[in-house]
């Protein structure tokens, strides 16, 4: 488990004397007693110390539920450091010495209910390098799922969470994405066990339960990601695979089957893939999001093997933060659409190239009209500032910017710019981008600057219809936002205009080909004029609650919770239980919550389901039922 203190200092001066030129900064007057650095989200001491390189020796302790051992970190600082500020979250420190042995004085601040705690730590002048002894405690960032709470139902599980800012409950860091940092670590698990993290990974299992990891490229704490438990490799191209348990392994092959294939085209779109291999664990069904991009071993929800590869726009997703978040990185979390923005515009290119626009219209317009709520509720809510894309986060959990309008506003605003600069243009523009901003960070304030000097400032009219600054810090849509249009679903709003004319009975829709999409649209849709006699006739044509896709039983279940009906309530229950993806289950919980009944039915639901569910979920769930 131990690395010789020899070997690991001549890692650490190679890498210090590698590291890459940094921006210069200028800090801004504190505005809160817990936050006063250059992030608002962190304690970290930015502006004068940055982390270069950590070392994690760990071990998996699965009887208390904590890993256990010590991070060894390499650092650069200005000439006035003194003291190394770090964040943490319910850590338990136990020592801290410099590379020579000797300890260094430590102490922790005032705690903060979001942020954690501080860690302070005393310099000497010499220090670089620091080796910090420490466990978890009840760490949000990781995720102990009992062997019920698996797909196979045999083993336990372990994998982390870290976005946006848990980093800091697993191991200590300067958890802002604007720090950037390699990494190598080993890790100890129990024999028969699996560890990955976002880093080079081992194809084989070890019989000693011990694995070593290397991370060569620049990563910020939130990508720093990890897994254990009992698993299967299965390689799916000439970089890609797949690793799940061993019920879901042939699954997720054939669901994915085309990874390497979007690989290729995001290359050929944007620039190479520079990360080695691209990966994908399929993780218990607790896991609160679709996917997460941890760089080279993307973690993804089971929800979206559905058995007809109509939710394989989540692998594109992931994939193509490999450049729009991974590559160039969102300063702050106020910068947010510059990561999942430009991501879902990435999606959206990759998704077009392989399955054809017609496709992929479908999967517009359902965001639009995604978004479209989104502003209307934040408005009606009194959260109309909420609705820009440039945020302001501070003093506030960076999670509240986790909505449709970093992703979909974000997206539509890069539709607009293509739209008015022309495809080809565009696509240059957003290559040179990824390129040249490699491995750096980027505020939206510079991003705006970078816009108007690479693209828009070469042709008066694409300036002046761009509308940049309105879209950016305007509230809402601007007028110049164009809604998609799709073909496809002109032909479901059809069906149902013809159905609630009286001229039409559900069964005789004409539903051959029907995706997903197809029955996603059809049930938003229906439910905005639904009564409950309509609802049981659609169940009994269509047979919705007893669906395999995670997708549809969630908008049929929010429906059924909205229109009072009851007799899925089985069904609801067990689809509560069995999955833990937020955005699969909030839109239940919240429709539940509405009337007395309902929210007292939906408290007892989530007594039994949150032992199962990640603590975001568990936290975003218990704001509702409140």
């Amino acid at each position: 488990m131990k690395l010789k203190l020899s070997y690991l200092f001549i890692i650490l001066i190679f890498l210090f004397t590698t590291c890459q030129n940094e921006k210069k900064y200028i800090n801004y007057k504190k505005k809160s007693d817990f936050i006063s650095t250059l992030d608002p989200h962190s304690f970290a001491n930015i502006n004068k110390i940055r982390l270069r390189h950590i070392f994690f020796n760990l071990e998996i302790n699965w009887e208390k539920h904590i890993l256990d051992g010590f991070v060894q970190i390499l650092f650069t600082k200005n000439e006035t450091a003194d003291t190394l500020i770090l964040d943490t979250k319910d850590l338990e420190i136990k020592e801290i010495f410099a590379i020579n042995g000797s300890k260094r004085k430590w102490w922790k601040g005032k705690t903060d209910e979001i942020f954690g705690t501080p860690l302070y730590i005393l310099l000497s002048k010499e220090d670089t390098v620091l080796k910090i002894l420490y466990n978890t405690n009840s760490a949000e960032a990781l995720q102990w799922a009992a062997k019920e709470q698996t797909s196979d139902k045999t083993d336990e599980f372990l994998y982390s969470q870290s976005q946006a800012i848990l980093a800091r409950s697993w191991f200590p860091c300067q958890d802002a994405p604007s720090v950037k940092f390699t990494y190598n670590a080993t890790v100890k698990t129990k024999p028969g066990y699996w560890v990955l993290m976002s880093a080079e990974n081992p194809q084989k299992l070890s019989n000693t339960g011990i694995y070593n990891f290397k991370m060569e490229q620049p990563v910020s704490s939130y990508l720093v990601a990890l897994a254990s438990g009992k698993l299967i490799f299965k390689p799916l191209g000439k970089n890609c695979g797949i690793y799940a348990e061993p019920s879901m392994i042939e699954k997720a092959a054939w669901e994915f089957a085309d990874m390497q294939k979007m690989i290729d085209v995001a290359s050929d779109l944007y620039g190479k893939y520079v990360w080695g291999r691209y990966d994908v664990l399929v993780l218990p069904p607790s896991f609160p999001f679709g996917g997460m991009e941890n760089p080279r071993l993307t973690f993804a929800t089971p929800t979206v093997i559905t058995g007809d590869r109509s939710q394989v726009a989540l692998i594109a997703h992931e994939l193509a933060h490999s450049w729009s978040g991974n590559l160039v990185t969102n300063e702050t979390w106020n910068d947010f659409w510059l990561n999942e923005g430009f991501t879902n515009f990435f999606e959206q290119r990759i998704m077009e190239k392989i399955y054809g626009k017609p496709y992929d219209r479908m999967r517009q317009l359902i965001a639009w009209n995604d978004l479209e709520k989104t502003i209307n509720e934040l408005t009606i809510s009194g959260a109309l500032a909420d609705t820009k894309l440039k945020l302001d986060l501070k003093g506030r959990n960076p999670d509240d910017g986790l909505s449709d309008i970093a992703y979909e506003k974000g997206r539509f605003f890069l539709c607009h710019l293509l739209k008015v600069t022309g495809e080809k243009n565009f696509d240059d523009f957003l290559k040179k981008y990824f390129t040249k901003n490699a491995f750096k960070y980027m505020n939206t304030e510079d991003f705006l600057s970078y816009l108007n000097k690479e693209l828009l400032n070469k042709n008066i009219r694409w300036k002046k219809e761009a509308e940049a600054q309105n879209w950016i810090y305007g509230e809402g849509l601007p007028k110049s936002a164009v809604k998609p249009v799709s073909e496809e679903l002109i032909k479901v709003d059809k069906m149902l205009l013809s159905y609630f004319e009286g001229l039409k009975k559900p069964e005789e829709f004409d539903t051959a080909g029907f995706t997903s999409h197809h029955w996603q649209y059809l049930i938003r849709q229906f439910s905005k004029k639904a009564n409950l006699n309509q609802v049981e006739e659609f169940e009994k044509v269509f047979s919705f609650s007893n669906r395999s896709n995670c997708e549809i039983l969630c908008d049929w279940f929010t429906l059924s919770a909205k229109i009072a009906y009851t007799k899925n309530t089985e069904q609801t229950e067990k689809f509560l239980i069995r999955v833990g993806r937020r955005k699969m289950i909030l839109p239940i919980y919240e429709e539940l919550a509405k009337t007395e009944n309902g929210k007292k039915w939906a408290k007892m639901v989530f007594d039994k389901a949150k032992t199962g569910y990640h603590s975001v979920s568990v936290q975003s769930v218990a704001v509702i039922l409140k």
